[in-house]
Order: C-alpha cells, then structure tokens, then sequence
C-alpha cells in the first residue's frame, strides 16, 4: 500500500510540468517607448538671442569649473586654475560678440527685407515713360544717437568692402566747435555703426586708402591730422601730428592717400585754411611732413625759409589730384579761384583759374577724361573745365549754395551735387546739356542742408549727408544710368575710350567759335 500511493505523487509532478505555457515572442521595435513631444512656436529677436547664448556660456562656464576644481590639487594650483578661467571666459565673450553682430546683420537683413529687395532688383518702370527724367528712390537712413547735433562733413566710400563707408561728424559753425566722431556704417546694419571713433576736435575730412582699407587719414577743424588703423581696438589714432611735427593752424579741409614714397612709406596730402599743402608719410611711429606748396593771394609761392615769402597767405579750402597725371593736382582757395600745380615743380603755380565768387568747396577731376575738371561753390554754380582753357566749359547754376558735387564712377558725363535747400541734382551732358535730368528734395525738414555727397564705387546707389548727422542713401533709376542700346548683330562698344570720346565729342562742340555754354 505505502508503494502505490509514492508512485502516484510522481505522477503527478511530471504532469505539472507538462502544462507550463511559453513566453510570447516580441518584435524589437516594441520594447522602447517614443520620446516626449511638444509643439512650441515663439518670434525670437536679437535680444532673446543674445540671452540664449550668454545662458549657455554660463553653463559652459560651471561645467569647466567642475572639471578644474579636483580635491587632489594645491592650493597655488586652484589660483592657476581661476585666471585660466577668467581668460577663457574673456575669449568666449568676444566669439559671442562676433556671432552677436553676425546674428544682428541678419535680423537687421529680416526686418528690413523689402528694401534690400529695392537695392538689388526694384527698377523704377514710369522711367520707360519718361525718355530723359529719372527719381531716386530712398533706402537705408543711418543716425548714431550721439551724433545728433554734429554735422556730417565728410563721406567716403571703402574701395575693397564695396558696402562699407565712412562718415565724419563735427560742424561748419566755428562758434560752435567742441567734439567730433569718426563713424563706419555697413549697408547690411544701417541700425548702428561697425567702428565708432569719439574725437576731440571736429572731423573735417577723411579719405581711406585704396588698397589697404583699414587706413584712414583724418584731418581736424583744430589743425591737426592722424591716421586711424581699424586693426587695431584702441579708440586714438595710430598716427596724430603735433605742433613740433608741422601741424597746420587752421582747419584742415582736405586729406588725400598718395602712392607710396621710394622706401614704400604711406604717405598723404592735406590742404588748410593756413595757405600749406603738406605732405606726411608714415615712418614708424610718427608722422614726417614735408610743406609741398604755400598759397598766396598774389600767386608767389614759397620754397621754404630761404624761398620768398609772400605777402599774405592763400586759404586752401579743397584738392584734387589727377587720375594718370602723378604729379598733377588742383587746389581751391577761399578767394575762389583754383590753381594748377605740381608737385615738382613748388615755386609757382602752372595756371590760375578765376573760378568762382566765394570759397571753392569741392574741385574734382573727371575719371575717364584727362583734361576735364569740376568744381562747386556756395555762391550757387558748380562749373565744369577744361584745364587747358581758363574759362569754364559749362555754368549751372542751382539756385543755392551748393555744398559738394561728385563724378559718377559709370559714366564721364554723369555728375551729382548737393544744394543747401535740401536737394540732390544729378545731370547727364549726354543726354541735356542745359538741365539737370533729376532734381529731388531728399531731407524730411525744410530747414535741413544737405552738406556732401558720394557715389557706391560698384552699386547704383549714392550716399549724401546732412548738416543734423544723418546719411541717407539711394538708389538711382534707370534714366540716371542710362547704356547705349544694342542693335540687332551688334556689340556696344565698351571701356574708358567710350567715355572719353562722349566727353570729348561735348568738348569739341564747345571750342567752336560760337562760345561756351553757360546755365
């Protein structure tokens, strides 16, 4: 009996473990959950981004200091260890200011989209209806806050960053001189300036250097000159004249880059109210000058302390250097006339031109044709010459003072020029020798004067400043830089001898006997 009922427990064991069930088979893809997700949507600017990025560098910042501060370390070595940090911290900054104002341009670029769509494809189409006149219409308007009871006295436009400019702030009124500023505006941030330079005598002129841009000659209304380097952080001047290093007494009107000298020195002309016209070059650390040319109202000139001394010294009031000719180059005076003068020959002038009424504001030469020359006054008239013939070729006269006047870098017959009621004129002798093809008030206030202007080396636009500190820019319409028409199996023809023929062709009508033409 005891027999039979062990062999039934065994049994029942066995059967047990015959009626255990197996595991289901699962795929792979099934035994991992999806990661949380969430909709989110906000309209980030420049400040939420420059946030952003100052919370991650301080989290960068923790987590470096974490990994530096080990147990094991001295003491000297955990002082190692903070100014390591501090360094770091200072070379992080600067990256971020660089990804700021790279951020800062494309947000800038975003809110402003619909004029840079102007600048580079709007075309004004009532000039089709329209065979001679042309409009300028407004882009960018660019202001520095501090800068706002300065006047903008001088424009020029960066040869190499074709959408760089430089912008001079100080004041026409000598009763009311006091600070100045250097300004470099970008097209692509015409909210606030790339380089700012505060300056403690107004700027006057400025001229950057054609090859190496980040040279900048300056002259001042106290008499000085200095050359800014944009390499360099330090807000002064690199270079800066003194009153032992020939500094000029009165205001310097006009400042001028030159070729190299025989020993590869940079060097550049200025031209004052004190009758010099002065040449500096660059030599180490300072500025070496060399009085080139001394003005005089009877038309002498002196060669130095053993040369004659003339009677009453010339104002220089502007220059201008000839564009093939090296040693060629013009001066203005404040009595209104222009002499010709070499630069090798300082002991007299080649020809004196009785050019205008009042103080000669701007001469410039033509820079397609050699012989042709420019100037304005504000006794209303901007006058157009040939240097081989004393009286002027043309007369127009703007019904204001005229503040500055510019060649068009396209085209020999094209000129721009500025009055005092607030108005841009831009003439093509090709097209009417007698009237401007635009005349457009661009300043919002009556009272405002328009000081200089500029034109874009490559762009179609041009830049003029005003006597309250703002620079505004604008692009020209299609009637305003007009090409010849190609025929059907034809080829215009294209270069500088184009341009010189169209200019010379106006000329040779005017030297006929019939006279010139005065407007």
């Amino acid at each position: 009996m005891k027999r039979n009922l062990k062999v039934r427990l065994e049994w029942r064991s066995c059967e047990r473990a015959s009626q255990t069930l197996n595991n289901p088979l699962r795929q792979r893809e099934c035994q991992t959950e999806p990661p949380p997700r969430a909709n989110f949507s906000a309209t980030a600017n420049q400040w939420e981004i420059y946030d952003a990025y100052v919370e991650e560098l301080q989290k960068q910042e923790k987590n470096k200091e974490k990994q530096r501060t080990l147990p094991t370390r001295k003491e000297e070595d955990k002082g190692k260890k903070k100014t390591v940090v501090v360094e770091t911290q200072s070379d992080d900054i600067t990256k971020v200011a660089k990804v700021a104002k790279i951020i800062e341009r494309m947000v800038n670029q975003n809110t402003f989209d619909d004029i840079a769509q102007d600048f580079k494809y709007f075309e004004d189409a009532s000039d089709e209806f329209r065979e001679q006149e042309g409009t300028l219409l407004p882009l960018w308007k660019f202001q520095y806050d501090k800068a706002k009871r300065l006047a903008v006295t001088a424009l020029c436009w960066n040869q190499v960053y074709q959408d760089l400019f430089a912008v001079g702030l100080g004041s026409y009124d000598f009763t009311k001189q006091g600070r100045g500023m250097l300004l470099f505006y970008s097209l692509k941030n015409s909210t606030f300036p790339e380089f700012i330079f505060p300056t403690l005598s107004g700027v006057m002129c400025l001229d950057i250097h054609e090859k190496l841009s980040h040279l900048v000659a300056v002259g001042f209304y106290d008499g000085c000159v200095a050359v800014y380097n944009l390499k360099e952080e330090s807000p002064q001047p690199s270079y800066r004249s003194t009153a032992k290093s020939g500094k000029h007494t009165d205001p310097v009107w006009q400042v001028k880059w030159q070729k190299d000298d025989m020993d590869n020195n940079h060097n550049f002309f200025s031209v004052s109210s004190d009758g010099r016209v002065v040449s500096w070059t660059l030599v180490k650390n300072e500025l070496v000058f060399t009085d080139v040319i001394k003005l005089s109202m009877e038309g002498a000139v002196s060669e130095g302390p053993e040369g004659p001394q003339p009677a009453m010294m010339a104002c220089g009031t502007s220059f201008d250097f000839h564009k093939q000719i090296d040693f060629l180059f013009l001066v203005g005076t404040e009595e209104g006339k222009i002499h010709k003068c070499s630069k090798a020959y300082s002991s007299q002038f080649l020809e004196t031109y009785d050019a205008h009424n009042m103080a000669v504001d701007t001469v410039r030469w033509n820079h397609f044709h050699p012989k042709v020359f420019i100037s304005c006054s504000s006794d209303w008239t901007v006058k157009i010459w040939d240097h081989t013939i004393k009286t002027p070729m043309f007369t127009f006269d703007l019904n204001s003072a005229v503040g500055d006047v510019a060649w068009s870098p396209y085209s020999s017959t094209v000129f721009a020029a500025v009055t005092a009621d607030g108005k841009v004129h831009i003439f093509d002798l090709n097209i009417n020798k007698y009237e401007a093809i635009c005349q457009q008030p661009v300043v919002a206030k009556k009272k405002t004067k328009l000081t200089h202007i500029e034109f874009n080396p490559v762009h179609p636009i041009i830049i003029v400043g005003d006597d309250r500190g703002y620079v505004t820019s604008l692009k020209l319409s299609p009637n305003l830089r007009k090409k010849p028409k190609e025929k059907k199996g034809q080829e215009v023809p294209k270069g500088p001898e184009v341009e010189i023929a169209k200019m010379e062709k106006l000329l040779s009508l005017l030297r006929e006997p019939s006279g010139n033409a005065h407007i």
